[in-house]
């Protein structure tokens, strides 16, 4: 299956996570390792930049942190990345450099490269944001299934076992998410791919393309994409 892996979703020069990325090859694999992750590196984290501000919580001085934002650890947040009011990040998260976490947006167990947005009641769990990714207003990852199964990744008919419960969406590079938009279990979206608003999304999206709805998938280019 192609578009799905590390290599081809994401430039690990923009995140701080590159070192826990590089050794896997689909980024879901990555999320139970999360919480480990930060503790170890928050420890080799320069003083002069970085202070800690809580129990495995660490923060760039340059950042920007609303007082009313809720901050649990295991927690990094990047340079000039900002924290905006009434931010819930419950743990187990890496805020990247200039990114931006919105009015009452909740994040868990996550990993926000570089420059990504979330900035208006979004919730992201279990997920993993590439550089400069986006999510429009209101639109969220749903990380359960409702049957409580575990989540597999579909794409083409084919199907790729997780052995994750718990797993929202991987976004590429560059994807734009349309306001009110809900990201379905196992969810992975292409490098610069754009979702419609009031999309419900599922499987595989392909880089470069805009998903209108579950079955209509254009390249960018205006050519169709069949699934």
């Amino acid at each position: 299956m192609q578009g799905i892996t590390v290599e081809e979703l994401y430039n690990l020069e923009e995140t701080i996570g590159s070192k826990l990325l590089e050794g896997v090859t689909y980024p879901w694999e990555a999320l139970p390792l999360i919480g480990n992750y930060i503790k170890e590196l928050g420890k080799t984290l320069d003083e002069k930049e970085y202070e800690k501000i809580g129990e495995d919580i660490w923060a760039a001085k340059s950042a920007k942190i609303a007082p009313t934002a809720s901050l649990n650890g295991p927690l990094i947040v990047g340079k000039e990345a900002q924290i905006r009011h009434c931010a819930f990040i419950r743990g187990n998260a890496i805020i990247g450099e200039g990114a931006v976490v919105g009015n009452s947006t909740e994040l868990k167990n996550v990993i926000l490269f570089n420059k990504v947005q979330v900035p208006h009641y979004n919730y992201v769990g279990d997920s993993i944001l590439g550089y400069k990714a986006h999510m429009g207003a209101g639109s969220i990852t749903s990380n359960v299934k409702s049957d409580k199964t575990f989540v597999v990744v579909k794409n083409h008919g084919k199907e790729i076992p997780t052995g994750l419960k718990k797993f929202g969406a991987m976004l590429g590079d560059g994807v734009e998410v349309g306001c009110n938009s809900v990201l379905n279990p196992g969810t992975v979206i292409g490098k610069g791919s754009h979702i419609y608003p009031l999309s419900s999304v599922r499987g595989v999206v392909p880089g470069e393309s805009i998903y209108k709805k579950q079955g209509e998938i254009i390249k960018k280019g205006n050519s169709e994409i069949s699934l």
